[in-house]
């Protein structure tokens, strides 16, 4: 049986007191939400703080306000059965309640968080083992080793990025709120997600994450296809979100991301250049899935053959681009 290791837990009452928390705690402190993603990996030894910090209590991450109109502003704590179930997600926001609703499973979406997801640890076949496990191959270049065993020439981490909420909200282009004890501020999630699987978050250790600002909508359609070898409970192996505005008949914007691929969600500027200043045609919709084929380069640290999952990259985005231009 695995089991916790022995570690400080604190409860603030205010944002103020959560990031002063950490601040004293400095790199051996780590925030907590949920905790669906940080305890399995404190029992596998992947992560060792010796201050957990629990943000669930903080009132301000436990919000929704807004609507489509102005915008809509998550709390960061707000959990996903609540993201799936809230009626103006619901109503403004179908592609995030869609998303939130392809995570996991009930139980799990009843503890786990939007933020959580947000800032969810890059998963890898040789890293998301138990200690023991990971000893006997001596360890891996994410957690206390020297070799990346994916691609054992390489000096970076190839952990991939495994979000299903990451994908939508690059595409939609959201901003995430972040706090710590030198203030707040705000980043485009497009700008968050760094290309490393160790270094997988452009954001400070001491920023507790505080809500995610979602834009207003403006008659943009989007939709989000998850490939996973189960119908729940699976991290993705490949989700494609594709965000489309509209200028009458002419696609005026348009972005196609895939996720569980890389270590970062994969924007296809190709994907987003055949779809701008025509019709959402097929012959668009064709064009797009191809550009987004060339680019996925998938690798063999996830379920599936990576060729596979790389043929997946054409018929998913294909089935986003169908999904969207069936909304009008």
């Amino acid at each position: 049986m695995m089991r916790l290791p022995k570690f400080e837990y604190r409860i603030p009452q205010t944002i103020a007191e959560a990031v002063k928390i950490m601040a004293d705690a400095g790199p051996a402190g780590q925030f907590v939400a949920g905790g669906t993603d940080l305890y399995p990996n404190m029992k596998r030894r992947q992560q060792m703080p010796k201050t957990v910090i629990s943000v669930m209590r903080l009132n301000e991450l436990n919000q929704i306000t807004g609507d489509g109109n102005t915008g809509l502003r998550i709390g960061a704590s707000i959990i996903l059965t609540d993201v799936c179930e809230h009626p103006i997600i619901n109503r403004d926001y179908p592609v995030v309640a869609r998303a939130a609703s392809m995570i996991s499973t009930p139980l799990l979406r009843n503890m786990g968080t939007i933020g959580g997801n947000l800032l969810l640890d890059t998963r890898c076949n040789y890293y998301d083992q138990n200690f023991e496990w990971r000893k006997g191959i001596n360890f891996c270049l994410k957690k206390d080793g020297d070799i990346c065993w994916v691609a054992p020439g390489s000096s970076k981490c190839w952990a991939v990025q495994s979000s299903d909420l990451v994908p939508v909200m690059v595409a939609i282009g959201a901003k995430l709120r972040f706090a710590s004890t030198l203030g707040e501020r705000v980043v485009d999630a497009a700008g968050l997600y760094n290309d490393d699987g160790i270094e997988y978050l452009r954001k400070r250790p001491d920023e507790l994450l505080v809500s995610i600002e979602l834009p207003p909508t403006n008659g943009w359609r989007a939709s989000y296809q998850k490939l996973r070898r189960r119908g729940a409970f699976d991290f993705p192996v490949l989700g494609v979100a594709a965000c489309i505005h509209y200028d009458q008949d002419q696609v005026s914007n348009a972005k196609v991301v895939l996720g569980g691929i890389a270590p970062s969600p994969v924007e296809i500027t190709e994907a987003n250049t055949a779809l701008v200043g025509k019709p959402l045609s097929e012959d668009q919709i064709q064009a797009a899935a191809e550009a987004a084929y060339i680019k996925a380069r998938p690798l063999d640290n996830t379920d599936f053959v990576y060729q596979w999952r790389k043929q997946m990259a054409r018929q998913y985005t294909l089935r986003a681009l169908r999904d969207v231009a069936a909304m009008r």
